[in-house]
């Protein structure tokens, strides 16, 4: 067995490693950029090699610095998570060359199913069904227009060597395949360095359906069920569950089966994932699920599969690396109750999901379900990586129940100043035709409006955060020790509170409706969470701001820096004229003059950083000459 394990990589998935790592007695060396120099996994490892600056492409991407680390600490082998080098054949036979074990499939295995048109090229010799399509050579496009033409529209081009959702594009009649063609290409020649493409019937209903597999050194190769990945934001994987819902025994095993076979094809060693693209336009069948391409790495979303099958993949991860035969065959393995995952991210929904990032002052995710996360309160969500802050899993006896438990811990998010999507995800859980299962990979895109939760409180929600910032407890909560507590009773009285300069006089008495709010408060803030929704509101008029956001207040979209200021307090503005330039998750964000107007007030300078909703500016309106 091994004995001392590198992660190379971060956050939440070097946690999980970790975690199963000194279960089995394996000592763990984590690798860390400047960005995460402090950051949770760097804690909790036995040892830490600093490998670079913050941008991954100077640090976790360099496989060069991290072999250097394996070899600096006497780590016997490499474990690569997920996302980063996990997929790169290149470095996994560059940690083999330099005498440590590679925690993942061979090289070779990862390079049959590196570029989709190979991958599917192979999976049709071994038998397993693909999504009907073109995947030659001929890239020629008037040739390319042809075979879309006979596949039948719509269809769907996709990069071969793509992924995330890049380069990829619908189209929906002939006349719009050049432009499509074109604009796909360019794309995946600027994100892949390879702008070859595929074209696929695109399928009306998709539900997204994936396989874990798992094979070892012996020859042996067994499959862990499927998961269902359907609800997808622009092809990001957003609520993910076990077993896929509506998936009868025979349809079951028809597609297990053939995931089995697509890894025997390529001798596979290691954790794995076969995705299934499946036409659910009348149910989930066994001839309408067809190979989509395998993610030679463990996934994201593995926690359902563990909850569901009380395998730890993570353990199966090594003992296989070690030279072991898999703990389990396949008669062995069987499902037990449903499970389902929410990823938690640091976005904003109510501005379109832009990014936020900054400080968790105020960080509690309850204490019920799975949590797998690589941060902490007072620790810092970084510009350079992915905005995932946590995962979330709920399991239950049935598919109701584990919907319910997942809700729940929604519900128990609590996360300030920076902005989640867990009210976002809430909503999702919630909505009717989630729970009736009736669900695609374009749910989310149909229900959009109905899923992103009113940024502003109600009424109800006003009153509960007079309740918090009225409520006696024996310690004043504060941002020092931002205690939290849920609301069990208000008082009578009456409190001023204030959201982007708009001050409420709260009466609170016995007939008040009050939502079950949880929160904290200090000297000058009352912050409250429900249905993982944060809302922040002043206690007092300090500094007034003078206007409400929408009578000229600008505020700041999201906690960044400011980069320039155009203007100065008492000019003239336009509307639409810039007024400053906020910088955030490496995108540059133009604050504007809502109307013509003057500055009244004039709250940034270049180079601070601020928080979500500060007032960074106040525009009043020209008062009209007499």
């Amino acid at each position: 067995m091994i004995t001392s394990l590198l992660i190379a990589n971060r956050g939440e998935i070097a946690c999980r490693i970790i975690r199963t790592a000194r279960a089995m007695g394996i000592r763990t060396i984590a690798v860390y950029s400047d960005a995460d120099a402090k950051a949770l996994h760097v804690r909790q490892a036995d040892e830490a090699v600093h490998i670079g600056p913050s941008p991954a492409r100077e640090s976790y991407l360099v496989g060069d610095k991290i072999i250097a680390a394996a070899k600096e600490t006497g780590a016997e082998a490499i474990h690569p998570g997920y996302g980063f080098l996990s997929e790169n054949a290149d470095f996994a036979q560059a940690v083999i060359d330099a005498g440590l074990v590679w925690v993942g499939p061979k090289p070779d295995s990862i390079r049959a199913m590196g570029l989709k048109d190979a991958a599917k090229a192979l999976m049709q010799a071994a038998g397993v069904p693909v999504t009907p399509g073109y995947m030659g050579d001929n890239q020629d496009p008037a040739f390319l227009a042809e075979q879309a033409a006979t596949i039948g529209y719509p269809v769907l081009i996709k990069a071969v060597a793509g992924g995330g959702g890049k380069g990829m594009r619908k189209v929906d009649a002939a006349a719009d395949f050049p432009d499509a063609l074109d604009s796909c290409k360019r794309e995946a020649a600027s994100s892949f360095g390879n702008d070859v493409v595929l074209i696929e019937k695109w399928i009306e209903s998709p539900r997204h359906i994936e396989v874990q597999v798992f094979g070892d050194a012996h020859g042996n190769v067994v499959h862990l069920f499927e998961r269902d990945c359907s609800l997808q934001r622009r092809h990001q994987k957003v609520i993910e569950e076990a077993p896929a819902p509506g998936m009868d025994q025979v349809t079951r095993e028809a597609v297990c089966g053939a995931a089995v076979k697509a890894a025997q094809a390529v001798h596979y060693e290691g954790a794995g994932t076969i995705e299934f693209i499946a036409d659910a336009s009348e149910g989930l069948r066994a001839d309408r699920i067809w190979f989509m391409e395998m993610n030679t790495r463990l996934q994201v979303e593995h926690p359902v599969t563990e909850e569901i099958t009380g395998v730890d993949l993570v353990e199966w991860q090594l003992r296989v690396a070690s030279g072991e035969a898999l703990p389990k065959r396949q008669d062995e393995l069987s499902i037990s109750g449903h499970a389902i995952e929410a990823r938690l991210y640091a976005e904003d929904p109510a501005r379109e999901f832009l990014p936020s990032v900054g400080q968790l002052d105020h960080f509690d995710l309850g204490d019920s379900g799975r949590i797998e996360t690589g941060v902490e309160e007072r620790d810092a969500i970084s510009p350079f990586y992915d905005p995932m802050i946590a995962k979330l899993v709920a399991r239950g006896d049935g598919r109701a129940e584990a919907i319910a438990g997942l809700a729940d811990m929604l519900d128990e998010v609590e996360v300030w100043p920076v902005r989640t999507n867990a009210g976002f995800l809430f909503n999702a859980l919630l909505h009717p035709a989630f729970g009736a299962a009736e669900i695609d990979t374009g749910f989310i895109a149909r229900e959009l409006e109905e899923l992103v939760p009113d940024p502003e409180p109600g009424d109800s929600v006003w009153r509960g955060a007079a309740a918090v910032a009225l409520a006696e407890d024996e310690e004043e909560p504060g941002l020092g020790s931002l205690a939290g507590f849920r609301l069990n009773a208000a008082p009578s009285a009456r409190v001023a509170l204030g959201r982007g300069g708009n001050f409420r006089s709260i009466s609170l008495d016995d007939d008040a409706e009050i939502a079950p709010v949880s929160g904290f408060r200090d000297d000058h803030h009352v912050v409250v969470f429900l249905e993982g929704q944060a809302f922040g509101f002043d206690r007092n008029a300090r500094g007034s701001v003078g206007a409400a956001a929408g009578d000229g207040a600008i505020l700041a979209p999201m906690p960044g820096k400011v980069t320039s200021v155009e203007v100065a307090a008492g000019d003239a503005v336009v509307k639409g004229q810039r007024l400053l330039t906020l910088e955030a998750m490496k995108m540059e964000h133009g604050l504007v003059a809502p109307f013509d107007g003057v500055v009244a007030e004039l709250n940034a300078a270049a180079g601070a950083q601020v928080q979500v909703d500060a007032v960074l500016a106040v525009i009043k309106p020209q008062e009209p000459s007499s």
